[in-house]
């Protein structure tokens, strides 16, 4: 894979852990690491993901399939990483997975 999109986590609340945010740093590091471009979209500015350094490309947006689809036609990446925003993250799963706009580019 050359080019890959992460879903990343929400804003953090009094009472949430950041391992999401944590998690998904650390996965934007190892793809880049392995030559990957990161498209990572992120409602949080305030989440280390969104750090200049870190993804190759950051949209701030709502994780929600009206929000994502455009960005995926735009961008075209080869796969989608649901695990390291929560369950924002995995709930678009289903509704992105059987959008006729990500099946025709994979």
């Amino acid at each position: 894979m050359k080019k890959v999109m992460l879903f990343g986590s929400g804003g953090i609340q009094i009472g949430q852990a950041g391992e999401f945010d944590y998690s998904g740093s650390q996965a934007i590091k190892a793809l880049k690491d392995s030559g990957i471009f990161v498209v990572l979209i992120n409602p949080n500015p305030a989440s280390v993901q969104t750090d200049e350094d870190m993804a190759s490309r950051v949209y701030f947006e709502k994780l929600i399939p009206e929000k994502i689809r455009p960005i995926l036609e735009e961008e075209k990446p080869e796969g989608v990483l649901l695990g390291f925003g929560g369950a924002n993250s995995f709930e678009l799963g289903t509704p992105i997975g059987r959008s006729s706009s990500f099946r025709d580019f994979t």
